[in-house]
């Protein structure tokens, strides 16, 4: 807790999140749970207990349905469900930072224990008590007390007699609601998650489905040689720990030997969640990490947010689009972004007061119904009225007299041709014609390299949803990637699994680094969700948040140039 400070410069109202979140997460330092049975809630049981105190925590929720309130700067009354306690403090409880507000940890561990300055403030007494006299910096505060939380609280003075910073809100909550947030807090963060030690901790894949043998090496074997390589820097770190004691436990910590567990699903999806269990079953595993699927992802899913497990960036064209999801982070959302960045696109560009027919015409298979799904949700998101749509089933093929049909006519239509190679006939054949649509757009995941084989005729409008870096732009951070690859004999697959699995390496060894011994789930993802944005060789970038389910969030609109093929951009990566 920061005492009052006449001559800080930083916005009252940053202070003033920072503060609410601070003061409702000292909660946690109170009694335990049977001690807070005594503020009457001995009939509850302990998983009510926990889950009204993680509404409180994360949603600023009372167990009675009302906001929790605090009084800020003297009078002015606040609602935690404006910025709740995990906005500041993180889900998993062990802080945050943004600028020069740095918000501690705050779970009972923390608390309950003395807090050191300067790089010491982690330590615990038994690590601190380790250090050479001379070393050790002084305690700042000693250990919070159930009396001295209760006036930190309530009063705004720490252990030692600071008054807090006015801006600290002075947190009001009856004694039952108050037992209810001490037994969560208590429990939060507080032992390692399933699949952590001491020593290791435990990862598996997922190879979900009918993956072709060298996809499956491809997502595989980078993530295999970077846990080989983590674990012979393990063995440095124990030696260096030996030879120099504490002064190289604080990157010594940071390591655990790792294992990577190989989970291959079989059969049809529905039988995959109980494979899935089964699996976790015989051995817990911290986290899922990479993973591939050629068509379904939701099964895996819905079982990494049933267990509370982490998986990050599995190889999927399919994700599940959620609002509710927390556990299961997507490169991004496939084809269904590629819809959606199109339907962006088309609203900033056009002329959307008119008569102007909009039509879809794509392929039923899964690609086809994801594109027209992103289009049309997003367009109707956007107040315009649904397009018009054709479902081509079996060998159909689009065709003049199905695009007059669906236009009307009208020259100034826009059509929407969500099917493979197909469409370069097509667009080779209305090319010349005076009733040809103003606009044809296409997506450059079904086309594939075909894209350079679109009809010089064609090119001036037709345009190509591309969710990756242009090619004429990846090569320098590409051959960063293979560079690694090669030298560990890992392929290098043309279908971007092996790049984007060096993308989820570049992003996992930074986070390791970050948890130090703090091997909590929900930690890993607050650390993800706080790291910077970050380029790869096949995405502009992956921008990170707290709650965001995907990592990239852009995709380009281009045009095939005259001549030589080349993808000229038209709209910018971000458009959505």
């Amino acid at each position: 807790m920061t005492p009052s400070q006449g001559n800080f410069r930083s916005s009252p109202i940053r202070w003033l999140l920072s503060g609410l979140c601070f003061v409702i997460a000292l909660c946690q330092a109170l009694p335990s749970l049977a001690e807070a049975r005594q503020a009457g809630i001995e009939g509850m049981s302990q998983e009510e207990v926990v889950r009204l105190g993680e509404r409180m925590y994360r949603d600023g929720i009372l167990p009675s349905g009302e906001p929790v309130r605090a009084i800020a700067q003297g009078d002015l009354v606040i609602e935690a469900t404006m910025f709740s306690c995990s906005s500041c403090h993180m889900r998993g409880g062990l802080g945050s930072n943004e600028g020069r507000v740095k918000t501690p940890p705050t779970n009972g561990k923390r608390l309950l224990q003395p807090a050191y300055t300067g790089g010491q403030a982690d330590l615990s007494p038994e690590e601190f008590e380790k250090l050479p006299k001379l070393g050790r910096f002084p305690v700042r505060r000693p250990a919070y007390t159930d009396k001295t939380l209760a006036e930190a609280l309530r009063d705004g003075v720490d252990p030692t007699g600071r008054v807090l910073d006015e801006v600290m809100p002075r947190y009001q909550l009856e004694d039952r609601d108050m037992a209810i947030m001490v037994a969560y807090l208590k429990q939060l963060s507080f032992t390692f998650s399933p699949g952590a030690s001491e020593t290791s901790l435990r990862f598996a894949t997922v190879i979900a489905g009918d993956v072709r043998p060298e996809d499956e090496a491809a997502m595989l074997i980078p993530l295999q040689r970077y846990f080989d390589d983590r674990n012979v820097q393990v063995t440095s770190f124990e030696k260096q720990r030996k030879k120099y004691g504490w002064f190289a436990e604080d990157m010594a910590r940071a390591y655990r030997r790792l294992s990577l567990a190989r989970w291959e699903l079989k059969g049809p999806p529905e039988t995959w969640r109980g494979q899935l269990e089964e699996y976790y079953r015989q051995e817990p595993v911290f986290a899922l990490l990479g993973g591939i699927s050629n068509g379904e992802w939701r099964p895996v899913h819905e079982f990494s947010e049933a267990h509370r497990i982490p998986c990050i960036l599995p190889i999927t064209d399919y994700p599940v689009i959620s609002e509710n999801g927390w556990y299961t982070l997507y490169f991004s959302k496939g084809p269904y972004q590629e819809g959606e960045a199109a339907a962006h696109f088309l609203k900033r560009t056009i002329d959307t007061t008119g008569s102007r027919q909009v039509v879809q015409i794509f392929r039923d298979d899964r690609q086809g119904r994801a594109l027209a799904a992103g289009f049309r949700e997003t367009w109707l998101g956007l107040g315009l009225e649904a397009p018009k749509e054709r479902a081509l089933r079996g060998g159909e093929q689009p065709t003049r007299e199905l695009v007059l049909e669906l236009t009307g006519g009208d020259r100034s239509a826009v059509v929407f041709l969500w099917v493979g190679e197909e469409a370069l006939p097509f667009l080779d054949a209305v090319a010349a014609d005076a009733g040809r649509p103003e606009q044809v757009f296409l997506s450059s995941t079904q086309l594939g390299k075909s894209f350079a084989a679109l009809p010089e005729r064609a090119r001036s409008f037709t345009y190509l949803t591309y969710p990756y870096r242009l090619p004429q732009d990846e090569r320098p951070l590409a051959d960063h990637a293979k560079m690694w690859l090669s030298s560990r004999k890992a392929p290098i697959n043309e279908r971007r699994i092996s790049t984007r699995m060096y993308a989820l390496i570049s992003l996992m060894s930074p986070v390791f680094m970050h948890m130090k011994q703090d091997f909590y789930r929900d930690n890993m993802l607050d650390v993800i969700s706080m790291r910077p944005d970050q380029p790869t060789a096949d995405y502009e970038r992956l921008s990170f948040g707290p709650g965001q389910q995907f990592a990239s969030k852009g995709c380009y609109i281009v045009q095939v140039s005259p001549g030589e093929p080349r993808l000229v951009k038209k709209s910018d990566w971000v458009i959505h």
